[in-house]
């Protein structure tokens, strides 16, 4: 039986420790040989911007104020995703998880299926027919937490920083 876990929209107090969470995740990848976020994304900058939007959202363990993993929430689409090579399952409203990355010391407790639970829960609260997200071809932990949760594959996406596996799941 899972803890409890608050899952909650990240303050502008929570800046620091998710830049730290974040910083944490570039450094496992780069020991894993990925160069997967090994450009300077996301910076600082980018989680400043998921706040001011209102799409950076926090997990923490209950009663506990420190944020545990960190993902952006987005509904206003993805510009990438408009020119996928492949084919998305569906054409309406959708949500997309950019940015997601668990503490150290929190990893392998379930905590990025938690949150990728919680980000379907609120995507079905706000209409959303779909849910979306990318990831690197080489980010294992992604792609498992990914195939675990149902999404299909539809293509690929490109971005500055190169091409990304593209995903879907429908949601009921």
């Amino acid at each position: 039986q899972m803890e409890q876990l608050l899952f909650r929209q990240a303050r502008a107090s929570d800046l620091p420790r998710i830049v730290q969470i974040i910083r944490q995740a570039q450094a496992q990848m780069r020991a894993l040989g990925s160069d997967q976020w090994q450009d300077g994304y996301p910076a600082p900058a980018d989680i400043e911007d998921d706040l001011a939007a209102g799409a950076g959202y926090v997990l923490c363990r209950a009663g506990e104020a420190e944020a545990v993993a960190y993902g952006a929430i987005l509904f206003d689409g993805e510009p990438a995703y408009g020119a996928i090579e492949g084919r998305w399952l569906t054409e309406g409203t959708y949500a997309v998880l950019h940015r997601l990355a668990v503490a150290d010391g929190h990893k392998r407790q379930g905590l990025a299926g938690a949150f990728v639970r919680r980000t379907e829960q609120l995507a079905r609260e706000r209409g959303a027919g779909s849910f979306r997200v990318d990831t690197h071809r080489d980010n294992g932990y992604m792609l498992r937490l990914i195939s675990r949760h149902g999404f299909a594959r539809c293509g690929t996406v490109r971005y500055r920083s190169g091409e990304r596996i593209a995903f879907e799941k429908i949601l009921e």
